[in-house]
């Protein structure tokens, strides 16, 4: 079956992270576990695209930036997504921001115009929680949003995930380090069939580990080929 990786990453994330992986491990771990393609992104922009370049048929890149930045993240967006990336990523707990705050609405508003998405990590008190991430969503109802991690570890939040997605129709759900095998199958049926996809987190999550959940979540054959690659095919033109 045809997989797709919509979130991981590449580099190395100390502190009490401590995980890491080149894009020469990442694409061997993706020929490991049958992956086609990833979504990549880190904090470093050109590390991101030096790897897509060496592996143009691998890795797809994904523009980070901190709307806290102001005008430096929008010009960051600019310049990355000329550049053949893919969509923006946005890190709330990371850079300390509430998803909905005004300083982010520059950021989608340049989304709008390049015509990408934007991918957003969720799951985190106070600033990535799917509310805020709903308020955001329904200002820019042109903008489509993938919520990554769909709530993340926290059962209210991952219903909230399902709540904010089934309201907006321009957010989509993603799945990595969601642990609740039964909400891949009920936001399939509950939110839409295209709007549930696929990730791992790498290096941050394990891809077995991830794929497990999608092959015993209930869903048909047909249902996991939408979940594992169409859906993130359609979603990023793929």
């Amino acid at each position: 079956m045809r997989v797709i990786d919509a979130h991981a990453h590449i580099g190395y994330f100390g502190g009490f992270f401590d995980v890491g992986i080149t894009p020469d491990e990442l694409v061997g771990q993706m020929d490991e576990f049958g992956i086609e393609k990833t979504v990549i992104c880190a904090p470093d922009n050109y590390a991101v695209q030096r790897a897509a370049t060496e592996y143009p048929d691998r890795l797809i890149p994904a523009v980070w930036v901190n709307p806290m930045t102001g005008g430096q993240a929008v010009e960051v967006v600019e310049r990355y997504v000329r550049e053949d990336f893919c969509a923006i990523k946005l890190h709330p707990l990371l850079h300390s921001f509430p998803a909905d705050d005004e300083a982010v609405d520059p950021v989608v508003e340049a989304a709008r115009r390049l015509d990408v998405s934007v991918h957003i990590h969720s799951g985190h008190p106070p600033f990535s929680l799917p509310w805020s991430i709903g308020r955001l969503a329904a200002r820019h109802p042109d903008v489509d949003f993938l919520m990554i991690h769909m709530g993340h570890g926290h059962g209210v939040y991952i219903q909230a995930a399902l709540d904010v997605a089934r309201d907006n129709p321009n957010v989509y759900l993603e799945t990595s380090g969601m642990p609740m095998h039964t909400k891949i199958r009920a936001a399939y049926e509950e939110v839409g069939e295209d709007r549930v996809l696929f990730g791992t987190d790498v290096p941050f999550h394990h891809p077995s580990v991830e794929m497990q959940k999608v092959v015993v979540s209930g869903l048909t054959e047909t249902q996991r080929r939408r979940v594992f690659a169409d859906n993130a095919a359609a979603l990023l033109r793929l």
